[in-house]
């Protein structure tokens, strides 16, 4: 037989009970569900805002320290880049500067007893002026030149101590070229009477020379910068000199 539940619907408890509250329980539940979601997200975001603002306020801590540190800083910082500027340009300086002083200790070195110095001029480029004149005449010799170079005039015991002492000039460290300008023997008879003035020929053996001894791979200064002359044309009388090469020649 099928059993039959004799309760009146209004009293039975379980699963088979009607719902009494209705759908008014379920719209209470999702109000509260979206003030605590709400309520979850401000709160979020509050948090986030706080965060966000102490970073700033750390980074901006921070920006005032290295501010603070860099304006302590900055006359090292101005001095490293005036030392760098300085170093700079005493290297360009001495790139561009030639160094007389070896050159005239090895032409000292190598200069022949044979052989004998008049005049000497020493000019970075072929433009600088010298007072005095040039080198004895070398100046076709010397425009040529670019770079700096020596002009030397003078005497020798013959054209074979000419050619003797050009050869010993290439010796010098940084002698590209040694250009002859002219080489002149005395037309004077032996045992005439000596060449006047400057000409330090005395016999008809002595050769005098115009010489221009070159530096080409040196570097050239500037137009606007270029080098006041080391060596300033020295006139030195060779009297004693040819006393004693007469002597010996004679």
């Amino acid at each position: 037989m099928r059993p039959v539940n004799l309760i009146p619907k209004e009293q039975r408890r379980g699963q088979h009970a009607p719902l009494r509250s209705g759908p008014l329980a379920y719209v209470l539940l999702g109000a509260l569900v979206a003030v605590l979601a709400g309520v979850t997200v401000l709160v979020m975001t509050g948090n986030e805002i706080s965060e966000r603002e102490d970073e700033i306020a750390t980074l901006e801590v921070e920006d005032a320290a290295a501010r603070a540190r860099a304006e302590r800083l900055a006359p090292y910082t101005q001095f490293r880049a005036l030392a760098e500027q300085r170093v700079a340009t005493v290297a360009s300086l001495a790139d561009s500067r030639f160094d007389w002083e070896r050159v005239m200790r090895e032409l000292a070195l190598i200069l022949p007893s044979d052989a004998w110095l008049v005049s000497l001029t020493a000019t970075a480029t072929p433009s600088v002026s010298v007072g005095g004149g040039g080198g004895g005449g070398g100046s076709d010799l010397r425009a040529a030149t670019p770079g700096p170079a020596l002009e030397l005039s003078g005497c020798a015991d013959g054209q074979e101590a000419v050619a003797g002492f050009v050869t010993a000039l290439k010796d010098i460290e940084g002698v590209t070229r040694v250009g002859v300008q002219s080489s002149e023997l005395n037309d004077q008879a032996a045992g005439g009477a000596g060449g006047g003035g400057d000409d330090c020929r005395t016999r008809d053996f002595i050769a005098k020379f115009d010489l221009v001894v070159a530096f080409d791979a040196a570097p050239i200064p500037a137009i606007g910068t270029e080098e006041a002359p080391v060596a300033p044309p020295a006139e030195a009388e060779a009297t004693e000199t040819s006393s004693e090469t007469t002597e010996e020649g004679g």
